[in-house]
């Protein structure tokens, strides 16, 4: 992360946006069902302003800043990620399902080989 300094100190105004965020999106989800009569674009374009708006007034809020930091920073760093090439991929995925065999018949010999062993050996039941 950019900055090591950790905050948790948050003015009145920071309060008053998450609240006017948290109002408007009641309100754009209230706009949606309440507009059913106008049609589904009255409906879809109250709900999408409405989200926009409070998104907007989220992002000039200090967590909405901190936010917009924490993803440059995220982005940053996956950046930085050497990604596998196709051929490595391929072949990590044919050792995972090359595994994924192995262990399946050793778990199916490890299931059958207990039950002759206590249903046949012990118990003596044969089927």
């Amino acid at each position: 992360m950019a900055t090591t300094q950790v905050e948790t100190v948050s003015s009145g105004a920071d309060k008053a946006k998450l609240a006017a965020v948290a109002a408007l999106v009641v309100a754009s989800i209230a706009g949606f069902y309440l507009l059913s009569k106008q049609g589904p674009v009255a409906q879809w374009a109250a709900l999408i302003v409405g989200l926009l708006v409070a998104a907007g007034v989220f992002l000039i809020s200090e967590p909405g800043k901190r936010f917009i930091g924490f993803a440059r920073d995220a982005w940053r760093e996956v950046k930085k990620v050497v990604w596998p090439t196709r051929k490595e991929t391929l072949q990590m995925t044919l050792y995972v399902f090359g595994f994924v065999v192995v262990m399946a018949l050793f778990l199916w010999f490890t299931d059958k080989t207990l039950e002759w062993v206590l249903y046949d050996l012990i118990l003596g039941w044969r089927k």
